[in-house]
């Protein structure tokens, strides 16, 4: 008889229990943790999953985690919540991914919600900006080291490290868009793969003394469960299930409030969105901020920067931004409706049509990526993409560093190069500090997460009120 962590890993064969041994009710509670702790946008997030999945509970292998990933970050919409359907796919079939991936969305749901109803009634509030201020530099910090975390997960060998570097480069300083990154990367782990290179395995080049959970000492094992092999009857009942509760609400809101109104408006354009949010939530937010103030009115100019603070520092994907941009549009266009009500069902609205579709594109696809785990080329191309999205990651970490360390930045350009330059007149010396003292707990003193994004908010709040700038 084996163990995985506290979990027997023997199947019942007179039950319905699956064969890992993982008790549903168990994993729903992981996973209302790992929505507790997911801060610091998708780095964060998704090391917060490893940490817990891979590393504590040995539920998954690093392979099939890194495999998993790969397949979530080439698809629209959030990867970090993606990947929590995909795993919850997999250890509980259609409802587990349907628990991992709400529960992964509500915290941060009704954080935003309960922060829209503040923000919508007296504006700006000094306190909450404080709250902000702090959590901020506490973010930063957990975002520099899941950086560091996923890299020495992913980045095994040289080949993957340059590839990495080369992928920083490319968006940081090139502004080459992500996907023809992620094609690139792809293209040449693919090729590798395909000539049986061991620089281009998922964690090939092991460390030494790596204590990562292999694919077949994990409780899911390394064969590919029943309900995780493609069946073209169920990809297809699934497609038409999710289909229709995409877009029957979109259908519903044309059809009795027709174009102009602003829950039809909300409808589209944020379900247009849920097909084109490749690369994460900043490769599109410019042109949802753009849309949002100069086409529809929804928000006026300088407020989508709040929504985005209320993203950054609340736990779930940073796309929950739009969730505000919704609410703030119906507030202000409220129809017949009480604004407060009609935000509230913005908000709803425009959460159901962005996060619906990542359930379907993982319950229509994952079973034929599963599948095509063992194959050499596309291994290969997937460990790649891995990579390259590690430099990626590390330039959505610098973008928020410069944003939260700096009051301005001013765009550079000379030898091709495009960059946003940090102007150091305008350096906020409490937040330097702030997030100094984070690190050094952090890293020097190994504070968990919870503690520090407590004492951060605290001292934020406390420099606010000792009438400090925030």
């Amino acid at each position: 008889m084996s163990k995985i962590g506290d979990i027997h890993a023997v199947p019942d064969r007179h039950s319905d229990a699956p064969a890992h041994g993982i008790p549903f009710g168990e994993a729903v509670r992981v996973w209302a943790r790992v929505a507790a702790l997911s801060f610091g946008g998708p780095v964060g997030q998704i090391a917060v999953m490893h940490r817990i999945l891979v590393d504590e509970k040995r539920w998954i292998g690093e392979a099939r985690f890194l495999h998993a990933l790969n397949y979530c970050m080439l698809l629209p919409g959030p990867e970090a919540q993606q990947l929590a359907v995909y795993v919850g796919w997999l250890l509980h079939k259609t409802k587990g991914g349907l628990v991992a991936g709400a529960l992964f969305v509500l915290p941060g749901f009704l954080s935003i919600l309960a922060l829209s109803y503040v923000y919508a009634a007296f504006g700006k509030v000094g306190i909450v900006e404080g709250l902000f201020f702090g959590l901020k530099a506490a973010v930063l910090t957990i975002v520099v080291q899941a950086v560091i975390r996923i890299g020495q997960r992913a980045l095994r060998n040289t080949v993957m490290v340059g590839i990495s570097v080369a992928a920083f480069v490319a968006i940081f300083f090139f502004r080459v868009p992500f996907p023809i990154i992620i094609l690139v990367a792809g293209v040449a782990g693919y090729v590798g793969g395909r000539r049986g290179s061991p620089l281009f395995r998922v964690g090939g080049g092991h460390k030494a003394g790596d204590n990562a959970a292999l694919d077949e000492d994990s409780a899911l094992g390394k064969d590919t469960p029943r309900h995780a092999r493609p069946n073209i009857a169920w990809s297809l009942k699934i497609s038409g299930i999710f289909l229709l509760l995409w877009l029957l609400p979109v259908a519903i809101c044309l059809a009795l409030l027709g174009r102009d109104s602003v829950f039809s408006q909300i409808a589209v354009f944020f379900s247009q969105m849920a097909m084109v949010t490749f690369g994460g939530a900043y490769a599109v937010l410019a042109y949802v901020a753009q849309e949002a103030v100069q086409h529809f009115g929804w928000l006026q100019p300088g407020e989508m920067l709040d929504g985005l603070g209320m993203a950054e520092t609340t736990p779930g994907p940073l796309i929950m931004v739009v969730q505000f941009v919704g609410f703030m549009g119906a507030f202000r266009h409220p129809g017949i409706l009480n604004p407060m009500l009609a935000g509230t069902l913005g908000a709803i609205l425009t959460t159901w049509v962005t996060f619906v579709p990542c359930f379907l594109w993982i319950f229509l696809g994952a079973p034929y990526i599963e599948v095509l785990r063992g194959n050499a080329a596309l291994t290969g191309a997937m460990s790649a993409i891995t990579a390259a999205v590690v430099g990626v990651v590390m330039n959505l970490a610098t973008w928020f560093a410069l944003h939260t360390l700096f009051g301005q930045l001013n765009p550079w350009q000379g030898y091709g190069i495009l960059v946003d330059v940090p102007v150091w007149l305008t350096a906020n010396v409490p937040a330097m500090v702030l997030t100094a003292a984070a690190a050094i707990a952090t890293f020097g003193f190994g504070t968990k997460m919870i503690p520090t994004l407590l004492a951060c908010s605290i001292a934020g709040m406390a420099w606010y009120l000792a009438g400090g700038n925030i």
